[in-house]
């Protein structure tokens, strides 16, 4: 399979399987370049299924997952972070133990041939951008579940990546740490493609470029937040139930 040039990622009749009951089947899907992309779908749908796939952690069962125009599907996912991929996870995992300005650079330093120097000027834009520059020596577990996120976001950017994958960024944020990460979502968008596993509605009817709806393991709809939000089958099987 060839990738279009404007094409960061793809898959192409991508499933899983699990003991025989099937969470993804036949994804073909396609995130372009510096779009912000969002991924949505009730719970159960297999969102979580299909990034854990995307990002090396599970395994497909069949089809294929290309990375600029790489073939990465039986590549760990230590080197798809290496390739240009990071992550945040829907469960925060950040060092605990370690300062903000510690996690960071954990992260920073994956990336091959960065200075001492070079690796503190990336930890400290990392820290401001997500808004914890002046709590760069409190202690991780110290910060309440929204902050942690956004900690998992900086250290997301300090490797550098030329996509990041957000998994549910805005839970436990307040409203006015929200409206920031938009802000720094649509700064990030002109420098880095973003996909975003998002259940918050106005945040992903705001941001995205694109939205992919799953349900039941497969895709129920693709198109612009506009036609997503037109979509009949998509206000049946979730946007009806949706809240936010």
């Amino acid at each position: 399979m060839k990738q279009a040039s404007d094409v960061i990622l793809s898959t192409e009749g991508l499933g899983k399987s699990f003991d025989g009951l099937r969470a993804n089947n036949a994804i073909d899907f396609t995130l372009r370049k510096n779009r912000v992309h969002a991924l949505i779908g009730p719970n159960g749908a297999g969102k979580t299924t299909f990034v854990s796939m995307l990002i090396g952690r599970l395994a497909p069962t069949d089809g294929a997952i290309w990375f600029d125009g790489q073939n990465v599907t039986e590549m760990p996912a230590h080197r798809r972070v290496a390739l240009g991929m990071g992550y945040t996870f829907q469960i925060t995992s950040v060092f605990s133990r370690l300062s903000c300005h510690e996690n960071v650079a954990l992260a920073a330093r994956r990336k091959a041939g960065r200075g001492k120097g070079e690796v503190e000027a990336v930890v400290a834009d990392a820290l401001v951008r997500v808004g914890l520059g002046e709590r760069a020596d409190e202690v991780a577990g110290d910060l309440s579940y929204g902050h942690q996120r956004l900690l998992e976001i900086a250290m997301g950017l300090a490797s550098a990546p030329r996509l990041l994958i957000l998994d549910e960024p805005t839970q436990g944020l307040a409203e006015s740490e929200i409206a920031a990460f938009k802000a720094l979502i649509r700064a990030l968008s002109a420098e880095t493609t973003i996909l975003l596993i998002e259940h918050n509605m106005s945040v992903v009817m705001e941001l995205a470029d694109e939205i992919t709806v799953l349900n039941f393991g497969e895709i129920l709809a693709h198109g612009t937040a506009a036609e997503i939000h037109a979509n009949p089958a998509v206000q049946a099987a979730y946007l009806g139930t949706e809240t936010a």
